[in-house]
């Protein structure tokens, strides 16, 4: 058996260097808790950011994804399964939207919910090159489609040149975006909840402002939910807490809760007039393996009361943060929406507080330059947040 040293050095040797990981090995989980590969325990706020919703080893969750493992893993979207099938209905009566395609991924949901938004608007009219407005300090992915719409040159340059790039407005200034608004505009995108750009949630006074322009233009109006959907607020899709409901949607993370497995939801206006047989595909998105997944996260999801757990815990998670702004001097603001909370850090970077937390046994992970993200699974308890605090103020010092 190797040490976790030893794995380290082999992932160091053969994995493509992109990220600049942590020397653990993570080997497996419990609940709340993951151990690495010496079996030091940690209390994960992380959730493999944002993603395991339901902790590690919820039983009926693996059954779900063994039983399903011995019916079919794959076929093609030649075809019906019945997972799929299943799983979309769900989605569609938790959202109250009227289509979903599967994707393998938050980033592939984006390019299809672009694919829409342009095809939509060249359906109307086909003699534009049609463009997107998107938010600074935005993050939708990595791929050239998804980074034309983050606002973040850091992972643009070197990969989308600047004509290729959204018009950019400024989060939270309705103003701001109905100025850069042309007759070549087809649909504005933004997160509800910023998380990578460092945890801002958005104004309701802002989206309704752009649900009205959209609607005054007839263009398309796309929130992300991929971070903060599925219950990360205390509602399925954080745009229900503000009443604003968009005509295209992007989910994944805690939509599978650990298999690769994204979607986008059109609304009825956009289902009825965007894309048509033979316009968008995918090999493994919809497959049966991943959507017995989704459909037992939702069922989940109702038996346990996961919704109704965050909107209680929420009070009590932000009290002790806002707690430990007024006790660490380093610590400056709290910001966030329930499980989807940051914490600013200054005098200090962020990145030597995730490293001191790692050593005291917590997982915790940044959002943009200077803010501390916590993300935990939807199913922690008092408990869990007294622990991490207690842990969190020891590596705050």
């Amino acid at each position: 058996m190797k040490t976790q040293q030893e794995y380290i050095e082999q992932g160091e040797q053969y994995i493509l260097k992109t990220y600049n990981r942590f020397p653990v090995v993570l080997e497996k989980g419990k609940g709340v808790y993951l151990y690495d590969a010496d079996q030091k325990k940690y209390l994960d706020f992380g959730a493999g950011i944002a993603v395991f919703a339901l902790g590690y080893g919820n039983e009926a969750y693996n059954q779900a994804l063994k039983d399903q493992i011995d019916k079919l893993i794959h076929t093609s979207n030649l075809y019906y399964n019945i997972p799929a099938v299943e799983a979309a209905k769900k989605i569609v009566d938790a959202s109250g939207l009227k289509k979903v395609f599967f994707t393998n991924s938050g980033t592939e949901a984006i390019e299809g919910a672009l694919k829409v938004a342009r095809k939509y608007a060249y359906n109307k009219d086909d003699s534009k090159d049609y463009e997107f407005i998107a938010m600074n300090h935005s993050f939708h992915g990595r791929s050239q489609g998804a980074l034309s719409v983050t606002g973040n040159s850091h992972y643009q340059d070197g990969f989308v040149p600047k004509e290729f790039r959204a018009v950019f407005a400024e989060f939270n200034n309705l103003e701001d975006v109905v100025s850069k608004i042309t007759d070549k505009t087809c649909a504005i995108i933004c997160e509800v909840v910023q998380g990578e750009g460092g945890i801002f949630p958005a104004d309701k006074e802002f989206l309704e402002g752009l649900r009205k322009v959209c609607d005054e233009k007839d263009i398309l109006l796309i929130f992300d939910e991929i971070q903060c959907g599925m219950g990360r607020t205390g509602y399925y899709f954080a745009w229900q807490s503000y009443g604003v409901q968009p005509d295209v949607m992007t989910c994944a993370k805690a939509l599978g809760c650990g298999v690769p497995v994204g979607a986008f939801v059109l609304g009825e206006k956009a289902a009825a007039a965007s894309l048509v047989p033979g316009d968008h595909g995918t090999t493994y998105g919809g497959n049966p393996f991943v959507c017995a997944a989704v459909s037992k996260v939702f069922d989940i999801f109702e038996q346990d009361n996961i919704l109704a757990h965050v909107q209680e815990l929420t009070p009590y998670l932000e009290e002790k943060l806002d707690a430990l702004v007024d006790k660490c001097p380093i610590v400056t603001a709290r910001r966030g929406k329930g499980f989807m909370q940051g914490l600013v850090i200054e005098g200090t970077t962020v990145g030597s507080v995730v490293t001191k937390a790692l050593a005291n046994g917590l997982l915790v992970i940044s959002a943009g330059s200077d803010v501390l993200r916590l993300v935990p699974p939807l199913v922690i308890t008092k408990e869990h947040i007294d622990e991490m605090i207690e842990k969190l103020e020891k590596s705050l010092a």
